[in-house]
Parts: C-alpha cells; structure tokens; sequence
C-alpha cells in the first residue's frame, strides 16, 4: 500500500509540475522580466480576446503584447508585478477547475485551441460569480493596454500621435519620463522654446516615426 501511495504521489508530482512548468517554447527575443509561460499565456489571451472582426482588422496576434507588458513591469514595484504574475497564473491554470467545451478541456489555457480559448473567455465574462467577471476585467485591462496601445490599433483608431515639433516649455522642466525620477528629465532652462504659434495640427499630416507603418 506504501508502494502504491508512492507511484500515485510521484505521478502525480511529474504530471503538476508537466502542467506547470514543462512545454512552453522559448521565446524568440530576450525579456527583462516575463517568463516563457507567461510569454504563451500573454499571446493566447490576447489572440483569444481580440479576434480579427472587421470593425478593427488587427488582432490579438497582431500585436507584440509580451513586449509591451514586459515593459511595462519596467514602471512598476515588485509588489504590483507579483500580483499581475499570479493573475497570469491563475488563468493560465483557471481550466483545472473550470474546464474549456469540447475535447482536452482541462488543458491549461495557453495549450488549448483558438476556438476553445474565446470560449474560456466568455464563459469568464458571463460567469453568474462576480469574482470570475472581476478576474476577467483584471486580465483584459493587462490584454487591452497592450492591444490598444501597439501602433497598428493606434493607426486604425486615430489615436496615434502626429509627427510635429512639440515646444519646450517650463512645465516639462517638472516632469521626468514616466516611471523614472526627476533627475533623469532631459531638459534644461536652456532647452526651452518660444511656445506654439496656435497653428492647429493638419489631421492629414504624418504620424510620429516610432508610430508609422512599416515599410513592405
């Protein structure tokens, strides 16, 4: 009978930590903070929860949202990254409990078809438990700033920034790039401009460089 509770405990043991930790791919870039499976996770979450239609023609696939999010941790303290980790986690591994339809449900989330991935999100959104609808807003707030903030989205919306000589002036001697101290600003006294002419932006004019489409 001890033999026996053995081979169950260490099946058990290899199929947890098969299902946690073995068969996510390597990714294809270097990340400063995302881990392989929250890379598959981050990918499948974001192909699942913004599909192609044809009011918006980018899809979740179309974006970089691992890259964005990771960095994104760059602006944020251990404490808040360890949260959206576990919220990652926690959905990544949700289908133990609440299963996906169709064959292999119980895979984790990352593993299991397109089909059966928008699925798992519907029946999150839709869920009579208000903490599922709760950790389903979480996660598509995490999803939906990198989807609507990768410049293809931006380019369709109209909400990418225009390519135009911004002025100096003392205000931006008081504010450092987002996420950095005060001593990292690059202005100076010396930097400032006489202000903007009023001359309203042309909305036919080029977007920003680091906003345009990529030569084919």
């Amino acid at each position: 009978m001890t033999l026996a509770y053995a081979v169950i405990g260490a099946v058990a043991v290899a199929l947890f930590v098969r299902r946690f930790a073995r068969g996510y791919a390597s990714p294809s870039r270097e990340y400063s903070y995302l881990k392989p499976r929250e890379i598959d996770f981050i990918l499948a979450a974001t192909d699942a929860t913004f599909p192609k239609r044809s009011t918006i023609p980018v899809s979740g696939a179309d974006v970089d949202a691992p890259r964005y999010i990771d960095r994104w941790f760059e602006t944020l303290d251990s404490g808040k990254r360890f949260q959206i980790r576990m919220l990652l986690l926690f959905f990544e591994q949700a289908t133990l409990i609440w299963w996906a339809p169709g064959l292999r449900g119980w895979r984790r989330f990352s593993s299991l078809s397109l089909h059966q991935r928008i699925e798992v999100m519907r029946a999150w959104y839709g869920s009579r438990f208000f903490v599922r609808r709760l950790v389903f807003t979480a996660l598509r707030a995490v999803l939906g700033m990198a989807y609507l903030g990768h410049p293809a989205t931006m380019r369709f919306l109209r909400v990418a920034p225009y390519d135009f000589e911004s002025p100096i002036l003392e205000a931006d001697l008081l504010y450092p790039p987002i996420g950095m101290d005060h001593a990292a600003n690059p202005y100076t006294e010396d930097d400032l401009t006489p202000p903007s002419d009023g001359t309203p932006i042309d909305l036919d004019s080029p977007v920003h460089p680091d906003y345009a489409e990529p030569p084919l």
